[in-house]
């Protein structure tokens, strides 16, 4: 599994982990409402698989981008220092948001 791919699985997982606060939130923000909004609480028992699996996929993806050694050709993009500083941007990048969907049912009181 290449770091993309790890980026990619783990935000997925930090989206399925917040699910039970985020989602009903955004959609009564949209306006769309009704009881049945209320059944995406039964996610909520699986929130600490998603966030564990988040985590996993993050040093997944960190390990790859700053431990594993990287072995490629000279003409392969992934010789390219430019391109290794801009998977590390990005992956920086990313922590942002997954860090905020995965502290937001913490928070999701306050917004109700």
């Amino acid at each position: 599994m290449n770091a993309k791919q790890s980026l990619l699985a783990s935000a997925l997982a930090a989206i399925g982990a917040s699910a039970c606060c985020v989602l009903p939130l955004v959609l009564l923000m949209l306006g769309i409402g009704g009881a049945w909004v209320a059944q995406l609480t039964k996610l909520e028992p699986y929130r600490p698989i998603f966030v564990l699996i988040t985590l996993l996929f993050l040093v997944l993806a960190w390990r790859k981008l700053y431990r594993t050694p990287i072995a490629c050709d000279a003409d392969k993009p992934c010789a390219n220092d430019q391109v290794i500083a801009r998977q590390r941007a990005l992956f920086w990048i990313t922590i942002l948001p997954l860090s905020a969907l995965l502290v937001f049912p913490w928070f999701a009181p306050y917004f109700y």
